[in-house]
């Protein structure tokens, strides 16, 4: 039989030890999130508004909090459903993006009937404007040293009081472990809030899940979102952007080293979505 009192054999708390546990379990369920998104191939991607994914990396941030975002489009969620590794990196993530047109279309598919596609070039440029508003600062990890300069000049431009608290252009080869340490300690020491992460995919997933726990930072992965912003590589016009159709004005920019990668991949997503509609589809799902 149990006892009427919970806390017998239980040492007591005082009035003021009670208050503050229960102020820290409010604290945490306040902080977690419940994502609400739906699976494309095997990937999990969160239906989310754009105002509500600025603002939560935003909030993490100002916390430092040790978190990683991706974007992902047709390359990154077939490379998901080849690669277990690959896959657990994705799944791994604090949140996933449609970055890609067709994603998008596949999450109002699944009933999220409003999801829009949220771009890795435009959430950097909308985060640094809340950045700038916030006083929050940003680190950016890739590309090369050129591009970096062009870039830091262009946002200060755009975004004149925002706090870039360092750049750097890591090695395109695998670093050693001190590297790896030393990177990580000097974006610590910036004190940045937000780290954009410009590596191409898979190569910045599977950075920042490595990092995670060690950078106390969001990890934002934006792929070309450098280039684009430092005018080093042209991006298709909005009417193609809005029309899912900026898969093809890279090709037709750098067809040589594009070809053979949107042939795979979006002809193994095409088979993949037909072989699930007709044996099964997706579903709803939530994820905390």
């Amino acid at each position: 039989m149990r006892h009427p009192d919970p806390n017998f054999g239980y040492p007591s708390l005082s009035f003021l030890e009670r208050e503050q546990v229960l102020v820290g379990l409010k604290h945490q369920a306040k902080k977690k999130i419940i994502r609400s998104g739906a699976y494309v191939l095997d990937t999990f991607i969160d239906a989310t508004s754009w105002d509500e994914a600025i603002s939560r990396i935003a909030d993490w941030g100002a916390e430092h909090q040790s978190r990683y975002v991706t974007l992902c489009n047709v390359h990154s969620v077939v490379t998901g459903s080849q690669s277990a590794q690959f896959a657990a990196v994705i799944n791994g993530a604090d949140m996933a993006l449609p970055d890609g047109a067709p994603i998008a279309w596949m999450m109002r598919k699944e009933g999220f009937a409003k999801q829009q596609r949220i771009s890795g070039p435009d959430l950097m440029l909308s985060y640094l404007a809340e950045a700038e508003r916030r006083g929050q600062s940003v680190f950016f990890y890739g590309s090369v040293d050129d591009t970096l300069v062009k870039l830091r000049d262009r946002m200060m431009t755009q975004f004149p009081k925002l706090k870039i608290v360092g750049m750097t252009s890591p090695p395109f080869r695998k670093l050693t472990e001190k590297e790896e340490a030393g990177y990580a300690q000097k974006i610590n020491a910036s004190g940045a809030h937000v780290v954009f992460v410009g590596l191409g995919c898979p190569k910045q997933e599977a950075w920042m899940a490595e990092q995670r726990g060690t950078i106390k930072a969001v990890m934002v992965g934006v792929g070309a979102a450098f280039d684009y912003h430092a005018g080093t590589l042209r991006r298709a016009p909005v009417w193609m952007q809005q029309r899912g159709l900026e898969w093809l004005y890279r090709f037709v920019c750098e067809p040589r080293r594009l070809a053979r990668r949107y042939l795979e991949t979006n002809s193994v997503f095409v088979t993949k979505l037909i072989f699930r509609s007709v044996f099964g589809r997706n579903h709803k799902h939530q994820k905390g």
